[in-house]
C-alpha cells in the first residue's frame, strides 16, 4: 500500500469551501482556490497528511457535470492557483487526491455537443453512450436519471484512452492519486483497462473507488483499485448511535474485519453527499462516532467542518447539497470558538492513531455487548498490541479508549 497506508485525509469540497456560486452565473470569477492555502497549516495541525479534493475542473454547476477535465474551473482560478496549491501541499508533506468523474460528463461538454452534431460516424461519437436510433433523434444515456450528466461509453477504446490521458495529465502536474467518483456505476473491466496503464507510468499513484453497495473485495480485485469508500461502516456508526443499537455496529465490524483481509477501506463519518454526523447524532454522538472511526482499521478521511462540529442536512431537492458543502472563512482564526474543543478532541484521537500506527489494518473483537453498551478490542495483526474501546450510550454518548495496560489513551468526557 506504500505511502497511502498511513495517510489521514482532510476532505474538502472546493467550490463550496471557497464560496463559489454553484447554479448562478459567476459575475466575478477569480482565484478562489487560493483560499485553501490559508488552511493547509490548519489541516496539518489537525493531524491530516493528505488533502482529498472534490471536483475542481470546469463544469456547469456543482463540479460533477464536467465540461473540461483538463482545465481548472474558472470560478476557482486557473493553472497558477493549482500549481501554487500543489507546491504548498508538497512543502508541508500533504498528499493530494483529486476527484475524477469518469462515469459521466456534463451535457454541455463540447465533445458531447460535437458528437450529437456530427452523428455516429463522427470522431467524438465513440466517447459517449448515445442511442442513435431513439425515437425523436439521438439520445445520450445519462447517469442515474440526471439529464445533465451524459455517460461515457465505457466499452470503447476511445473512452479508455481519454480517461488515461486525464489521469496522467494531472499526475504529471503533481497530484498523488484519484478518487473515482461513482466507480460502482462503471464496469470493473473498464478500470482494469485504465488503472494498470496509468500505474505503468505512475507506480505510486493511489486509487480510491466510490462504491456504496455490493461485494467490496470482489470490486477491488476486479477493478485493481487500492481502496473503496466503506459506506457499510459509515451507516453502522451513525445508525447505531442514533438508534441506540450497538448490535448493528458489532455486525458491521465482522464485515469490516473480512474486508481488511484483502484491502484497506477508506473509513469516514461524513462527506459531501451525506447529512452531517452532528445533525444526525447530535454533538456528543458525533464525537463518539469520530472516536469509533479513528480507532478501527482503515484509511480515514475527515470531512471539512466535522472536526469543528458543523451541522448540515442533505435534502432531496435542487440545491439540497448546499447545506453540507458550506463556505469557510478566509482563515482558521475566523472560526467560531465553540468548535475548538471538538477540534482538540480530533487532534488527540489522531495522535492516538499516529502513536499506534498498526491500527490501519487492525481487527476488532467483541468483549461485551448490549444495546447501549459495547466493549471491543482492536488488535494488531501479527503482534500482541491492542487497545480497548468502550462505547456507552446509556446516558449521553461516551467513548473511552485504553491501552493494553488499562491506561486511558482518550476519554470523551474530557472535552
Amino acid at each position: 500500500m506504500g505511502w497511502a497506508e498511513h495517510t489521514i485525509w482532510w476532505q474538502v469540497y472546493p467550490l463550496g469551501f471557497c464560496g463559489a456560486p454553484i447554479r448562478e452565473e459567476d459575475t466575478h470569477p477569480g482565484p478562489r482556490l487560493n483560499k485553501l492555502l490559508g488552511w493547509l497549516d490548519y489541516a496539518v495541525e489537525l493531524g491530516a497528511s493528505g488533502l482529498l479534493l472534490g471536483p475542481i475542473f470546469a463544469s456547469q454547476t456543482h463540479g460533477y457535470d464536467t465540461t473540461d477535465q483538463f482545465r481548472i474551473d474558472r470560478r476557482l482560478g486557473g493553472d497558477e492557483e493549482f500549481d501554487a496549491l500543489v507546491a504548498a501541499c508538497k512543502q508541508r508533506g500533504l498528499r493530494i487526491l483529486l476527484d475524477g468523474v469518469f462515469s459521466h460528463v456534463g451535457a454541455q461538454h463540447p465533445d458531447v455537443i460535437q458528437a450529437l452534431a456530427e452523428g455516429p460516424d463522427g470522431p467524438k461519437a465513440p466517447l459517449f453512450d448515445i442511442d442513435w436510433n431513439a425515437p425523436g433523434g439521438p439520445a445520450p444515456r445519462v447517469f442515474e436519471g440526471h439529464r445533465s450528466l451524459v455517460r461515457l461509453n465505457h466499452s470503447t477504446q476511445e473512452a479508455v484512452d481519454y480517461v488515461v490521458k486525464v489521469m496522467e495529465y494531472w499526475l504529471a502536474r503533481g497530484i498523488d492519486g484519484w478518487r473515482l467518483d461513482a466507480a460502482y456505476s462503471v464496469s470493473t473491466e473498464f478500470w482494469t483497462r485504465v488503472i494498470p496503464r496509468v500505474r505503468s507510468h505512475y507506480p505510486d499513484a493511489w486509487f480510491l473507488g466510490e462504491v456504496i453497495h455490493g461485494d467490496y473485495p470482489e470490486f477491488v480485485t476486479g477493478s485493481t483499485v487500492d481502496s473503496l469508500t466503506q459506506y457499510e461502516l459509515w451507516k453502522a456508526i451513525w445508525s447505531s448511535i442514533k438508534e441506540r443499537n450497538l448490535f448493528e455496529l458489532d455486525a458491521s465490524f465482522t464485515r469490516h474485519n473480512s474486508f481488511l483481509e484483502s484491502f484497506t477501506p477508506n473509513t469516514f463519518i461524513g462527506n459531501h453527499d451525506v447529512t452531517r454526523i452532528a445533525s444526525t447524532d447530535g454533538p456528543d454522538g458525533a464525537l463518539a462516532a469520530a472516536a469509533i472511526q479513528l480507532t478501527v482499521g482503515g484509511i480515514p478521511s475527515i470531512y471539512y467542518g466535522d472536526e469543528q462540529g458543523f451541522t448540515g442536512v442533505k435534502e432531496d431537492r435542487v440545491g439540497g447539497d448546499d447545506d453540507v458543502r458550506p463556505s469557510f472563512p478566509d482563515a482558521p482564526s475566523s472560526l467560531a470558538a465553540w468548535g475548538q474543543h471538538i477540534y482538540r478532541a480530533y487532534q488527540d484521537l489522531i495522535g492516538v492513531r499516529r502513536r499506534n500506527s498498526w491500527l490501519v489494518n487492525a481487527s476488532t473483537t467483541k468483549l461485551s455487548l448490549k444495546n447501549e453498551h459495547y466493549v471491543y478490542r482492536v488488535s494488531a495483526r501479527g503482534s500482541d498490541e491492542y487497545v480497548t474501546v468502550e462505547v456507552d450510550l446509556t446516558n449521553k454518548p461516551l467513548v473511552t479508549v485504553k491501552d493494553r495496560n488499562h491506561h486511558i489513551l482518550w476519554k470523551q468526557s474530557q472535552y
